[in-house]
């Protein structure tokens, strides 16, 4: 016994030395609320659309309940959100677009909270697809991203480096013959343009200009490095600085434009995007910050909040919640999960300040939304059980291979006095999960 208990504090030693950390980890996991703490989370009603076949846009409560939904014409675009004046602003995708680069869509819709379209844009040609992301003015008017085709000839003659152009790709079984280059359309109720800003017209090597011949490793594949050049996934509008703020996943940074002059006025995340820094190497970040960055946001405290999805990260992969202040560039808040398998989303994603300090968090790969404290506190945590139009009660080792995905892209919180709310049903509640346990109230977590 003497001897097994040397052996045991041998063991125990050695652990120690090499700083070995337990870890949580399972192959079935449940889905719907699996922690709600009542007194420290914002409350309210959370809505998301399931990315993986299904039309339907959700509104739960804080227990996983529906309380309204929305079936729509089309597929996910991306997302949906919730206008003041009780509207669904939404993104579609249409069949056939003309290019086949993730986040395609092609018409953005106002629906009603009955389901009725009451205003809509369309912006799908041989040349030109709305994509992503979207955003609604002050003025009404609404800032529609898209890409614009580019030949090959084109790029040269901005300077790209013709060796490191393929000849052609394949993507999504469609043959990439160019380059989809990023711009943003303002349009008003009418679907006049009254605004319009190109990336391709502002490329250069300056620190306010964008490198034609800046791309992603090869590791990324001849599609990604190349033909989609920038790939901006989020797009939103200052109005205090008269600004619109973009993010652009390939260049891992986040872009403040002036709304009059067009010009890029901030960036943060890689500097050596555009020549200044050290840029990551085969274990080291560099000075680079951000890796696959979307949904960046500006806060009224006046700083950006960015999800920095953290893949191709040479330290390691793990997704961060950011929040940075564009006066000093210096990151003033950041979660992200001590074991990195526990918040990891490769693609997509967002994260949302709530009133109270809170941030909502949509980790989309795996359907995970989770609240945390501004002290990193997780006080709700939720999978989604849906995937397909059908509710599961866990999600399973081999479920994404065998194409079951409940992704949600982004998903926003609304609190119990927001306006778009007022004087609407709420009052019925349906199990998204018929059947299934509740996990937060079967175990008692508060």
């Amino acid at each position: 016994m003497k001897k097994a208990a040397l052996i045991l504090s041998a063991i125990l030693a050695i652990a120690a030395s090499f700083a070995i950390a337990p870890a949580y980890e399972a192959i079935v996991g449940p889905t719907g609320v699996l922690k709600y703490n009542a007194e420290k989370s914002y409350g309210g009603y959370t809505l998301f659309s399931p990315m993986i076949g299904s039309k339907i846009v959700y509104l739960i409560d804080m227990e996983g309940n529906q309380v309204h939904k929305w079936e729509t014409q089309y597929r996910p675009g991306a997302y949906a959100m919730l206008l003041p004046n009780g509207n669904l602003l939404r993104g579609g995708a249409l069949d056939n677009p003309p290019c086949s680069i993730g986040g395609v869509g092609g018409i953005v819709q106002e629906i009603d909270w009955d389901g009725k379209v009451v205003w809509e844009y369309k912006l799908m040609t041989p040349t030109e697809v709305q994509h992503h992301c979207f955003a609604r003015m002050p003025n009404g008017n609404t800032l529609i991203l898209a890409w614009e085709f580019k030949s090959i000839s084109d790029a040269i003659a901005k300077g790209r480096d013709p060796k490191t152009i393929p000849a052609s790709v394949y993507a999504g079984g469609k043959r990439i013959t160019g380059f989809w280059a990023d711009f943003v359309r303002e349009v008003n109720q009418k679907g006049n343009t009254v605004w319009e800003w190109h990336s391709w017209d502002h490329i250069g090597k300056g620190p306010n200009q964008l490198d034609i011949n800046y791309k992603l490793p090869e590791p990324m594949g001849e599609y990604y490095p190349n033909f989609d050049w920038t790939h901006y996934n989020a797009l939103d509008y200052v109005p205090e600085t008269d600004q619109v703020l973009l993010n652009s996943r390939s260049f891992s940074e986040t872009y403040l434009v002036n709304h009059k002059t067009g010009t890029i006025e901030w960036r943060w995340g890689n500097p050596s995007a555009y020549g200044q820094g050290r840029a990551p190497s085969f274990y080291d970040n560099g000075d680079q910050v951000l890796f696959g960055s979307h949904n960046a946001t500006p806060l009224s405290n006046g700083n950006i909040q960015i999800f920095n999805n953290g893949s191709e990260r040479p330290e390691g992969n793990r997704s961060a919640v950011v929040e940075v202040d564009p006066k000093t560039n210096k990151v003033v808040w950041e979660y992200y999960t001590k074991d990195s398998t526990s918040f990891f989303s490769f693609r997509q994603g967002s994260a949302q300040r709530l009133p109270n300090g809170n941030v909502l968090v949509t980790s989309a790969n795996h359907g995970h939304l989770f609240e945390v404290t501004p002290k990193k506190e997780i006080v709700w945590d939720y999978v989604s059980p849906i995937s397909g139009g059908k509710s599961m009660c866990t999600i399973e080792d081999g479920d994404m291979a065998n194409g079951i995905s409940n992704m949600i892209h982004r998903a926003y919180r609304y609190g119990i006095d927001y306006t778009g709310l007022q004087g609407k049903d709420l009052s019925k509640k349906t199990s998204l999960a018929e059947g299934c346990p509740q996990f937060y109230k079967v175990f008692g977590v508060k």
